[in-house]
């Protein structure tokens, strides 16, 4: 297992050798995810173990812990959520073989030339996995929206369209 992240690998090669790396990238370091994100400190965890499943499919399993400050969309203000991948990759050449995949394998294509860059598979990773929409769980919604609605009247509620269809259906 190596600690230092390659820029860049062979991907075929590291499959052969059943390479694995494991360490830590900083979330600074990855600037599509930043762009994404409330703030950009912290690091993520990460382990990549290349090799060959039993039906011979190439793969790239991908495991990253990284804390991530997001903006919740409930009350706007930063809060940190512990994200965590964990990914089997299948190494496709083109998008034929994507077909001959097993379930749960999801496709990563490969450069004609074998060339990875892993940072970019794991930056990858972390951006499929943000949610759509970042809500921290320890909010509340505040008092004000939360508070009691305004009171329907009688008179308002003689205007409903609805309620001359409602006296028909008890005239039968």
């Amino acid at each position: 297992m190596s600690v230092t992240l390659p820029e860049s690998v062979d991907a075929w090669r590291m499959v052969s050798a059943r390479r694995s790396f494991a360490g830590t990238l900083p979330v600074a370091a990855m600037s599509r995810l930043c762009g994404m994100l409330a703030g950009n400190e912290g690091a993520a965890q990460y382990a990549l173990d290349f090799g060959r499943d039993e039906f011979g499919t190439n793969y790239l399993q991908v495991h990253v812990e990284a804390p991530l400050t997001l903006t919740c969309q409930r009350t706007l203000e930063p809060f940190v959520l512990p994200l965590t991948v964990d990914s089997r990759l299948g190494l496709i050449r083109s998008e034929r073989e994507e077909a001959a995949l097993p379930p749960g394998c999801e496709p990563l294509l490969v450069d004609e030339d074998g060339k990875l860059n892993p940072a970019d598979v794991i930056e990858d990773e972390l951006l499929l996995a943000l949610p759509l929409v970042p809500v921290n769980p320890d909010s509340s919604l505040p008092s004000e929206v939360t508070g009691p609605g305004p009171e329907t009247s009688a008179a308002e509620a003689t205007d409903n369209p609805f309620a001359v269809l409602r006296e028909l259906k008890h005239n039968d």
